[in-house]
């Protein structure tokens, strides 16, 4: 009998790379990473604005299970590649196999700035919830202050990191009580928001009321799709599956399935939830002079130490997504510089004792750091940062789904594959993605309009700029010097 890890070693290196992590990582592990990232506890609660301002519950209600089940197309496509070549590079790698150098160099740069971004967005958010959360029980803290928020970011980051490399031998298993914890935390949730309220909205509110706080009049041309953000946004991190792979036994099949079934559960689940939200959410007023937040919904429909508890759910949630966003976001900057794609790519190959990239947690941190400081001045730039993660790893999502269709029925498909369906179902991946990619760049408000009459800078979304600055970045180099090195796929096997 074979054994699985050798099978396991064997597949990497006929990729072109050694065994160099250790592949304590199960099945269902490689699942809980993805399914962490995804974090309904996380995604749902801290974008709900975005929809309850940009469409209202029809954004939400409606919106969520369509945009979900794209995006589950999406994943299949990907899961399909992932058993074909389970590498930590995932995304990127992809690129490079089926296409040429650039791809691969476009798809790497696309897939860590997202990675980057979301780090950045999920801990932006928990720091956000985490001092709402506080001022309930000490109104002497004002949630309005967003230094105060920024501190609070930046050392959740700080402990993420830490987690990473000092954690490192039980972060695996710290996934699996992540898991749990959203199973328990999401049905507790429900279930408090079903029971406790004195009243509920209407099934005809929920499904049909729309809202448009945006300032902007094309409601469903404009407004309605910007606020899908909230799905988008929730729904994504999926790849992690493929960045752990090395780490995962049976690779080829556990981690296809990790990433699927991460979305699956994160789709149905996170619809049911939102429901919830919406029939509680009796104070539309109320609501809407918060800001559309969804804490606002707990502290109008619940008693205090209801609100409270819900609250505390959510951002033991997100803490544990942040934590596993640093994880997957360290292992893409340790596969894309082991192909020496990333300034000072020494550093961020390098494994500590541990068999950990601890150096590349260190980096992506201190990036998401970076890309989160307009928040300081800025309350839109969260908003930023989310689009941000969102057009950078759906987008790097796009090139290799494209690749794929293109190289047909010459593709070599892995254990777990999609058989014909990848025909009908890559063309569609890759529309959404373009489609969305082009609205969450777009401004949130009329403040935020670069050519308008009432812009101001701290309205601005930025998201453009960004990726201006770092894929544009990415491109010069490219184009004076990256393309003489980089080849593609940098073989370990003879280290």
């Amino acid at each position: 009998m074979v054994n699985t890890h050798d099978a396991d070693a064997q597949k990497l290196a006929e990729l072109g790379y050694k065994q160099e992590f250790d592949r304590k990582w199960s099945g269902f592990h490689n699942f809980a990473i993805s399914f962490s990232i995804i974090s309904i506890l996380s995604g749902c609660f801290t974008t709900f604005a975005q929809a309850w301002n940009n469409g209202g519950p029809v954004a939400i209600s409606v919106g969520w299970p369509i945009i979900a089940s794209l995006i589950m197309i999406i994943g299949l496509v990907m899961a399909e590649l992932l058993s074909a070549m389970p590498t930590a590079g995932g995304i990127y790698y992809w690129a490079l196999n089926l296409g040429k150098p650039v791809h691969g160099w476009v798809t790497g740069w696309l897939n860590l700035l997202g990675l980057v971004a979301v780090t950045a967005g999920v801990d932006y958010g928990f720091a956000n919830f985490f001092v709402y959360t506080a001022n309930l029980f000490n109104n002497s803290i004002d949630p309005t202050n967003l230094k105060l928020v920024f501190l609070v970011f930046a050392v959740t980051l700080l402990l993420h990191i830490a987690m990473n490399i000092y954690g490192a031998n039980i972060i695996h298993k710290l996934q699996s009580i992540n898991v749990w914890w959203h199973v328990g935390g999401v049905a507790a949730v429900i279930l408090i928001l079903v029971l406790i309220p004195a009243k509920h909205q209407s099934t005809s509110w929920v499904f049909t009321h729309q809202i448009n706080n945006s300032g902007f009049h094309n409601y469903w041309f404009y407004v309605l799709p910007i606020g899908f953000l909230l799905t988008q946004y929730t729904i994504t991190g999926f790849d992690a599956s493929a960045h752990v792979s090395e780490e995962t036994g049976q690779a080829t099949k556990a981690a296809a399935q990790g990433l699927w079934k991460s979305i699956a559960y994160s789709a149905v689940a996170g619809w049911v939830m939102l429901l919830a939200f919406l029939y509680a959410a009796t104070d539309e007023a109320g609501i809407t002079k918060a800001g559309g937040i969804s804490q606002a919904i707990f502290v109008t429909a619940l008693s205090t130490g209801w609100a409270k508890i819900i609250l505390i759910i959510t951002c033991v949630g997100q803490f544990f997504c942040g934590m596993s966003c640093v994880t997957a976001g360290s292992r893409m900057l340790f596969a894309f510089s082991r192909d020496r794609a990333v300034p000072g790519h020494k550093q961020w190959t390098k494994l500590d004792k541990n068999r950990n990239p601890s150096h590349a947690a260190f980096g992506l941190g201190a990036a998401a750091l970076v890309v989160t400081i307009p928040a300081i001045w800025s309350a839109v730039a969260f908003f930023a940062v989310t689009s941000m993660a969102v057009i950078g790893l759906f987008g790097s999502f796009a090139i290799p789904i494209w690749l794929r269709w293109r190289k047909g029925d010459a593709f070599k498909q892995g254990d777990w594959n999609l058989g014909n369906k990848w025909k009908w179902m890559a063309p569609i991946a890759v529309l959404e993605i373009v489609i969305m990619s082009v609205y969450f760049c777009m401004p949130t408000t009329p403040a935020g309009v670069w050519w308008g009459s009432e812009f101001s800078l701290k309205a601005a979304n930025y998201t453009p700029v960004a990726f201006l600055a770092v894929i544009g970045g990415a491109m010069i180099w490219w184009w004076v010097s990256a393309h003489k090195h980089f080849k593609g796929a940098v073989s370990t096997l003879n280290k």
